[in-house]
């Protein structure tokens, strides 16, 4: 590339046929709005993949690509860059020969960033190709949370006591927008928490300081720490975006921040909680713009799957999905809905909170000041004609009652419980107080679940497990026998964790006649698994197992979601 010569993306890309005029001109107006780079404005609107645009730009100017997920930058290289200016241009200067600088960016033609960097260095930069999330994952592990967290707690610190108090009373006003360092940090939390796929937000007052949590992939992990004063105010801000009551500070309190930006459409649940150092807040993002998953995709083994979907194409009968908060089973729920929804179908679910809209289901939120709640809503859902009803979830006795007398009538009914294993589903319905023999006639099959963290693809590596290890132990393999498992070393990608993505491991008990009359008998929990395994049920364990030996994920996270089998 020559030094100085202006590149215009947009042009290459149209000379090449990879967009058109047209969407050119649309993608410079958004780029007008949004001050974005024009490549990412281009990739944003779909016209072209970053992938692409890559391979493009690797074969047209003969700038090499390569993968930050398996490349460490050298500490002393990145000392070299100011932090300002790998953040300004999202850049990460790789490693040093002589006078020249290996310089990874998603944008090798952005001169300026070139210029500013050779200026601060005093060497010729070399610009290699890497994707924009690697970058910004690299960029996220080495400098934490987001540069304008830092700069916002910074004016903090500095502002005068009458500023804190306009802070503490902004609502929904342009103002609120443009003036306060708190309204500047919690937008740049929450913006850094999508933007790295986090499921929850934990805001947590301690005696000197507050500490900010995510929780990704299941494990929570530290991101920043934050001083004291500012609670108050954080508190007021976050309380405010979710429309709850920032003068009540010794009831816990629950609301709700919807975000809609072009096609990002997130959900923000918030709850608020008194603790002996203030109030800590939890923020729950459900990504409503994120594609749903389909049962396949779901990590059933082959024969658990056909199993699982001969239950769910039953015209009538229950369906159980039993697991701990958090075990993906609203999402497997979801998944069957979407594949069993056909125009001949009238679906009715009832859930708390409706997660993800699903086209032609006719889903009804729960709300208790109403009067709402599951047991009056699934009243009112048998009186409305339907083939299928999904229950968010079985809460108290009377629930249940009415979703069994549903399954026994002639609807499809799916809904979830809070129990350890398959069988504990059974008898945490006869302990509810429904009679056996309806327990046994209505309930067809029983799903349990947990979710592990999936080996990061990216930094995967093999090792043979060596002999009297707890690993050996727990997979329980012969001494004789030479296992090789895998794990992931670590990189920028998985943020140096060796995990990245969950998938899910299962156990199917299908009720068969033999488990019936043991229902019938108000068998313990304990005879009925056993039953079911010899019936063929692969236990959650086992199936644990099996994702370890398939390279799927680890022992140790087998190990995690399934303690209560051991």
């Amino acid at each position: 590339m020559v030094k100085g010569k202006k590149i215009l993306l947009g042009e290459l890309l149209i000379e090449n046929q990879l967009i058109n005029r047209e969407q050119l001109q649309e993608a410079l107006r958004v780029q007008k709005e949004t001050g974005e780079r024009l490549g990412q404005t281009i990739i944003n609107l779909g016209f072209v993949t970053e992938q692409k645009i890559l391979d493009f730009l690797e074969y047209q100017l003969g700038i090499p690509q390569i993968s930050l997920a398996k490349y460490h930058p050298e500490s002393d290289v990145l000392k070299r860059v100011p932090e300002q200016l790998i953040r300004r241009h999202k850049v990460i200067p790789l490693k040093t020969q002589g006078n020249k600088l290996t310089l990874a960016m998603a944008d090798p033609l952005d001169l300026i960033a070139i210029d500013d960097i050779s200026l601060a260095t005093g060497m010729q930069v070399a610009p290699v190709l890497a994707l924009s999330g690697e970058v910004e994952a690299v960029i996220n592990h080495y400098y934490g949370m987001s540069d304008d967290v830092e700069k916002s707690f910074q004016d903090f610190k500095g502002a005068d006591r009458q500023e804190l108090d306009f802070v503490l009373n902004l609502e929904h006003t342009d103002a609120a927008r443009e003036m306060g360092p708190i309204v500047k940090a919690v937008n740049s939390i929450i913006k850094q928490a999508v933007q790295e796929g986090v499921s929850d937000i934990h805001i947590e007052p301690q005696d000197v300081q507050i500490r900010v949590r995510f929780r990704l992939d299941g494990v929570l992990r530290d991101v920043m720490t934050l001083p004291k004063q500012a609670l108050a105010p954080l508190v007021s801000r976050v309380k405010i975006l979710a429309g709850m009551n920032i003068s009540e500070k010794r009831i816990p309190q629950d609301g709700r921040i919807q975000i809609k930006d072009g096609k990002l459409n997130i959900d923000l649940r918030v709850s608020s909680l008194p603790v002996i150092y203030g109030e800590k807040i939890v923020i729950r993002i459900l990504d409503k713009s994120k594609v749903l998953l389909k049962l396949s995709d779901l990590g059933f083994q082959p024969a658990l799957l056909e199993k699982f979907r001969d239950l769910s194409s039953q015209p009538y009968g229950m369906i159980m999905l039993t697991g701990p908060t958090g075990s993906g089973k609203t999402t497997t729920l979801y998944a069957v809905l979407a594949e069993v929804n056909t125009e001949d179908k009238n679906i009715i679910t009832i859930e708390d909170p409706v997660e993800y809209v699903l086209s032609n289901i006719n889903q009804v939120q729960v709300n208790p000041k109403t009067g709402l709640n599951f047991s009056t809503g699934l009243r009112s859902i048998v009186r409305q004609d339907p083939d299928i009803i999904m229950v968010g979830e079985i809460r108290d006795s009377e629930t249940a009652e009415i979703a069994v007398q549903a399954a026994s009538t002639g609807h499809l009914v799916l809904n979830t419980m809070h129990t350890n294993d398959a069988a504990g589903a059974i008898t945490r319905l006869v302990d509810m107080g429904i009679e056996p023999f309806q327990v046994a006639s209505s309930v067809i099959g029983v799903v349990a679940q947990r979710l592990v963290r999936r080996i990061c693809q990216h930094c995967k590596e093999t090792y043979e497990v060596p002999n009297g290890s707890t690993e050996r132990l727990f997979l329980g393999r012969n001494s004789w026998e030479t296992i090789v498992l895998h794990r992931g070393k670590g990189c920028s990608y998985c943020n140096h964790t060796g995990y990245k993505g969950r998938i899910a491991i299962h156990e199917l008990m299908v009720i068969s006649p033999q488990i019936r009359e043991l229902i019938l008998t108000k068998a313990p929990t304990g005879v009925i698994m056993q039953r079911a395994i010899e019936d063929g049920m692969i236990p959650l364990r086992e199936d644990g197992i099996q994702k370890v030996l398939a390279g799927l994920t680890t022992v140790s996270e087998v190990k995690r979601a399934s303690f209560t089998l051991e």
